[in-house]
């Protein structure tokens, strides 16, 4: 089993929560893990991307080639058309459609999520209503999270473990809400 993942957004969006919760439930399944992260100027809401590689067998690399990554994991739709040239033939693009527009000449929106449904299994989530919905915009990349577990090879439930692991000292308000997200990111797809 390999699974490469790409966790592609903009600073402040929760992409190193990602890494950390399929990290965790990848360390409860005994998976081996490598982990590759860019900030750029993620405190200016530049673009931050995690390589995530999973496998039950020693990983020698933290980063993934070119066309072999199993999913692209994007909070952000316009981060998800820059990481294209490391999605496999049969890999999965997931990601909100709702984009974070923080220059200038952002592309249009709906010509923009009409290149990402051009790409083989797409899957675009409104994750910003979805996330409004259970009480909190915050949560948006949780769902993003779920929509994608179903290409992710971790179980569900090692997810969940993971959520309550990372958000337990918040409190149980906090980590209900991120299980609501996870669950409601989950039956989007």
């Amino acid at each position: 089993m390999k699974n490469d993942i790409i966790l592609a957004g903009v600073g402040g969006q929760g992409i190193l929560s990602i890494a950390a919760i399929i990290g965790l439930g990848a360390v409860e399944n005994d998976l081996f893990i490598k982990q590759a992260e860019v900030h750029g100027m993620s405190q200016r809401g530049g673009d931050v991307q995690s390589h995530l590689r999973l496998s039950d067998r020693e990983i020698s690399s933290d980063l993934i080639p070119y066309g072999s990554a199993e999913v692209i994991l994007s909070v952000e739709p316009m981060e998800s058309m820059r990481y294209l040239p490391w999605l496999s033939a049969k890999g999965h693009l997931v990601t909100n459609s709702n984009p974070f527009i923080n220059i200038s000449d952002y592309p249009d929106t709906d010509l923009l999520l009409a290149e990402i449904r051009k790409v083989p299994n797409s899957v675009i989530i409104d994750a910003d209503t979805i996330a409004k919905d259970i009480g909190t915009s915050r949560v948006a990349n949780i769902v993003v999270l779920g929509a994608a577990s179903h290409f992710i090879d971790v179980p569900y439930k090692s997810l969940e473990n993971a959520i309550r692991q990372l958000f337990g000292k918040k409190g149980e308000e906090i980590v209900d809400m991120n299980l609501k997200a996870l669950k409601a990111g989950f039956d989007a797809v």
